[in-house]
């Protein structure tokens, strides 16, 4: 039993909870992790699953840590942290017939010439859209991961578009992916570059807003690549935990907290399952899901009922299943062109996906799943032995549909798409490790029923709305606690916004024009949490 005292604790190790420390500990505030698990990380870790193979347990490639401000201000290289890319960034097969799959190449004019192939119209408009984006991509990724509202950033925008063009974005951002990758494209070929990439999130691809994520993951693919680190996904969390430490964060893992202490309206400690006591003298940063924190870390009473009420709405994201390979060789790809992506889209093509996202909405279990796939020792050659390839595949179940049955029905499924877009797949497998949804949330509490991304990222429960109406900021209704995990904005992905948010909102709350700062942002979370 004791007592320690600092400025600032942070709850939970995961990427967002690191990038919150070392924030804070840059602005010379004494900070604690405290980390239930044995080992830091959360959903960024890797390990040998099978002997000599190494796998990433969760996420993978990192096209948005490579390009969020979060992570990039870090300067990870700078403590151990190196990337290694595929020889093609990724492609997407459209059927097992697809003998000419589409890449994306490092570079924009390889792509463009191979997109022209299909239709000299891609190519030119390719090379516009990539053109866009590297005169907007500063404001635009400030607007996407700083706090809400973003009002600098989209000043920004405007002023490098001009009102008529950001009129225009606004509606183009606005698009379902279906849509936007109609308008964009004419040969089917590219509109699946983009549509692969949107339903790296949740929201099907004839709903508002799901083409931005397809636009935001194809535009960084083109731009920064889709890397990996070097080792595994753990060798990120490991150069975090020393960026922190360098500034003097102090990580504890083993620590449970089972409670925060709230008086006068002010959290002021938490207690954890060993029966210690840390008190924070200036922030608390929760890098827990919202459920977590308002339904289970809190006091019931500690803030209004109206956020209760909400939460019995929160939308969790689709179930995960992830089927991790150890190959005796190189995947023998029906389409040639598939051989050096690092990452492949398959399983559903234009209209296949639209069928495979009503399966997911009604309940049914896709015959023909759709999935990303990671060659991940096409990416980094540490991953497995010469010649061969630690690999994974990765998709959803149906909303709500959890159990262990379901998985692994869905997950033969995905062995035969792969067998049948790479005939001679499950004889060069010596091992094979299903994750189902049960066995990630067992693994990481923060991923709920196998939920990866902290909640549901359509437009109800985005922006203003995330993680319920008026809580759209790291600000919580109890002054010195803040959330930043996955389920504030800007919502999942390995870029550190959340956490970062989280800091900066806990260190601008200090002096006398913090004070004002969180009078004002008090007041107002509590006129529309109540």
């Amino acid at each position: 039993m004791t007592t320690t005292e600092v400025d600032a604790i942070v709850i939970g190790s995961g990427h967002n909870g690191l990038v919150a420390a070392a924030a804070m500990a840059d602005a010379g505030w004494d900070v604690v992790v405290l980390e239930a698990a044995e080992h830091s990380g959360g959903a960024v870790r890797s390990a040998e699953l099978m002997p000599g193979f190494t796998s990433d347990l969760f996420s993978a490639f990192y096209p948005m840590a490579r390009a969020s401000p979060a992570l990039t201000a870090l300067e990870l290289e700078r403590h151990g942290l190196q990337w290694s890319h595929s020889p093609a960034v990724y492609g997407h097969a459209r059927s097992p017939q697809d003998t000419d799959a589409p890449v994306v190449h490092h570079d924009v004019e390889t792509t463009a010439a191979m997109l022209a192939d299909h239709d000299a119209r891609d190519g030119d408009t390719w090379l516009r859209l990539f053109e866009q984006w590297e005169r907007i991509r500063g404001p635009l990724l400030g607007a996407l991961f700083g706090p809400f509202p973003p009002v600098a950033p989209a000043a920004r925008l405007a002023r490098t578009l001009g009102l008529s063009e950001t009129l225009r974005f606004v509606r183009f951002a606005a698009l379902p992916a279906r849509v936007m990758a109609h308008e964009l494209f004419y040969s089917d070929a590219a509109r699946c570059l983009l549509l692969g990439n949107a339903m790296h999130g949740d929201v099907p691809t004839d709903a508002p807003v799901s083409g931005m994520m397809g636009y935001l993951l194809t535009m960084l693919a083109q731009d920064v690549g889709y890397p990996a680190p070097v080792g595994g996904s753990s060798a990120l969390t490991e150069a975090l935990v020393r960026r922190g430490a360098a500034s003097g964060a102090e990580l504890q893992c083993g620590q449970l907290v089972e409670s925060i202490d709230v008086r006068g309206g002010r959290a002021r400690a938490v207690h954890t399952a060993a029966g210690h006591t840390f008190r924070a003298r200036r922030a608390i940063v929760a890098d827990v899901s919202a459920p977590a924190l308002y339904g289970t870390l809190l006091p019931f009473d500690a803030v209004p009922r109206r956020v209760h009420d909400d939460l019995r709405t929160f939308e969790w994201d689709t179930p995960v299943v992830k089927v991790n390979y150890a190959l005796d060789r190189r995947i023998p790809w029906n389409s040639p062109t598939l051989t050096d992506a690092g990452t492949v889209h398959l399983g559903a093509d234009d209209d296949g996906l639209v069928h495979w996202a009503a399966d997911l909405t009604t309940g049914i279990l896709p015959q023909s799943p759709f999935m990303l796939f990671g060659q991940m020792t096409t990416a980094d050659r540490t991953r497995s032995p010469e010649g061969t390839e630690s690999a994974w595949a990765y998709t959803h179940l149906p909303r709500g549909v959890v159990d262990d049955a379901s998985a692994d029905t869905v997950a033969g499924r995905v062995d035969a798409v792969l067998e049948a877009h790479a005939p001679g797949f499950l004889s060069s497998v010596v091992g094979r490790v299903v994750q189902r949804p049960s066995d990630l949330h067992g693994a990481d509490p923060n991923l709920h029923g196998g939920a990866v991304n902290g909640g549901t990222a359509q437009l109800q429960q985005q922006l203003i709305f995330r993680p319920t109406p008026g809580l759209g900021r790291s600000e919580t209704p109890v002054e010195g606690l803040f959330l930043g995990s996955a389920s504030a904005h800007p919502g999942g992905g390995v870029h550190g916004a959340p956490g970062l948010n989280a800091a900066r909102a806990a260190l601008g709350q200090q002096g006398a024009r913090g004070w004002m700062k969180k009078k004002i942002t008090g007041s107002l979370i509590d006129v529309l949490a109540r």
